[in-house]
C-alpha cells in the first residue's frame, strides 16, 4: 500500500515537473511583429533645415584697445554709413598725436631756418663770398631738414589714424542684430561689440549631405517656408555651395538667396528649403530601416533578424548595423542587413538574442 502511494507521487511530481517545463517554455516564446526589408525609392523631394540672415553680416570691432567710453549702438538700431557708433577712451593715442604736432612743428621750424640758411649761403656762394663745400654743407643739411618733416608729416598721419582705431563708424546702412558690449567696458583690438545687418537681400544658410551634394548647384531653384510665416512660400536660388565638407555637422554648407523677401522675413528666423530632385541622380532606390526597429547598446546599433531554424521554429538573432542619413522616419542601412530580412519591428529593447519567437497569424 505505502509503495503504490510513494509511486503515484512520484508520478504526479514527474507530470507537475513536465507542465512546469511545458508552461515556462511557452512563456519564453514571444510573438513578435515584423518586416521584410526590401528597397524603397528615395523621395524626389528634399527638405533641409537653415536659418535666415541678411547677406551681408559685418562684426563691428575697435582696431585698438581700451574703455568704451561712448556706446551709440542698441538691439534692432537702424544706423546709416558713417555714423559714429562708438569710441574708446585711448588716452595714449591722443598723447602720441600731440607729440607727433609738436615733432612736426619743430621739424618745419628747422626746414625753415634751414632753407633760408641755404638761400644766403647760395647767395655768397655765387658772389664768392662762399665756398664750394659751405654751399653744399647748407645744401645736404636743407636735405636732411627735408626728410625730418616728411617723417614727422607720416608720424602725425600715423598717429591720427591710431585715433580713428579707437573710434566705429557704421561701414554700411542697416540694423544692428546683436550686441556683445556696454558702455564703460574694456573691449581689445578685433573683439566684436556688435553685428551690423547690413545687406539688401536675404540668405538660408544650411548643409546638404554627401549623397544628395551633387544635385545641388549654383542656380538650384528651391522653395522656402519660414516657421513664424504661416502659410507663405518663397523661392530660393543657390547663391554658394562649399567645395568641401564641414567637419563638425558632416555636411557641405550650402547657401540659398529668398527671392522677393518682404520685410516680415528676418535675420534669424528657422527656414525649410524644399529641393525638388525628380529629375536629378538624387531619387534613387536604398534599403531602409524604420527608426522604431534600431536598437543602441555600447557597442554601437543593431537590429533583430528573425532566423528559421531546421526544426521549424524562428528565433530573434542580434546583428549589428550601420545606418546613414534620416528620411522620413526611415535611416538609410549602409551595412549589416540586406534586401529580404525580416526585422523585428516592435519591442526592439526587451527581445533577446537568441530568443525563441513567433509570427503573428
Amino acid at each position: 500500500m505505502m509503495i503504490t502511494r510513494t509511486m503515484s507521487l512520484v508520478i504526479l511530481s514527474i507530470v507537475l515537473i513536465g507542465c512546469a517545463e511545458e508552461t515556462s517554455e511557452e512563456v519564453s516564446v514571444r510573438t513578435v511583429r515584423t518586416l521584410e526589408l526590401g528597397l524603397e525609392s528615395t523621395a524626389s523631394t528634399r527638405t533641409f533645415n537653415g536659418q535666415a540672415r541678411t547677406d551681408r553680416v559685418i562684426d563691428l570691432s575697435f582696431r585698438a584697445s581700451g574703455v568704451i567710453t561712448l556706446f551709440n549702438i542698441k538691439l534692432g538700431q537702424a544706423v546709416k554709413k558713417g555714423d559714429l557708433l562708438a569710441e574708446l577712451d585711448n588716452v595714449a593715442a591722443r598723447l602720441a598725436y600731440e607729440q607727433a604736432n609738436a615733432s612736426l612743428n619743430s621739424a618745419k621750424s628747422n626746414l625753415d631756418t634751414q632753407n633760408l640758411s641755404l638761400k644766403r649761403v647760395q647767395n655768397l656762394y655765387e658772389k664768392g663770398g662762399a665756398s664750394l663745400s659751405d654751399y653744399e654743407g647748407a645744401k645736404n643739411a636743407y636735405r636732411n631738414a627735408q626728410a625730418s618733416y616728411r617723417s614727422s608729416q607720416r608720424s602725425v598721419d600715423i598717429q591720427q589714424e591710431q585715433i580713428r582705431y579707437g573710434k566705429i563708424f557704421a561701414p554700411e546702412d542697416g540694423v544692428i542684430s546683436a550686441v556683445n558690449k556696454e558702455l564703460e567696458e574694456n573691449t581689445s583690438s578685433g573683439e566684436p561689440i556688435a553685428v551690423l545687418n547690413a545687406g539688401a537681400e536675404m540668405e538660408i544658410d544650411l548643409g546638404v549631405p554627401e549623397n544628395v551634394i551633387n544635385s545641388v548647384t549654383v542656380g538650384s531653384r528651391s522653395t522656402i517656408r519660414f516657421a513664424a510665416l504661416a502659410n507663405q512660400l518663397f523661392e530660393g536660388i543657390v547663391t554658394e555651395v562649399a567645395p568641401s565638407i564641414d567637419q563638425q555637422s558632416a555636411t557641405y554648407p550650402v547657401r540659398v538667396r529668398v527671392v522677393e523677401a518682404t520685410k516680415e522675413v528676418r535675420s534669424g528666423m528657422a527656414a525649410s528649403v524644399v529641393f525638388d530632385f525628380s529629375q536629378s541622380n538624387a531619387a534613387t532606390e536604398d534599403l531602409r530601416i524604420p527608426v522604431y526597429a534600431v536598437g543602441e547598446d555600447v557597442n554601437g546599433r543593431y537590429a533583430f533578424v528573425v532566423e528559421r531554424l531546421e526544426d521549424g521554429n524562428t528565433i530573434a538573432r542580434k546583428r549589428a548595423i550601420e545606418i546613414g542619413e534620416l528620411v522620413n522616419n526611415a535611416f538609410e542601412v549602409k551595412s549589416g542587413l540586406e534586401v529580404g530580412d525580416i526585422i523585428v519591428t516592435a519591442g526592439v529593447h526587451s527581445v533577446l538574442d537568441g530568443q525563441q519567437v513567433r509570427l503573428p497569424q
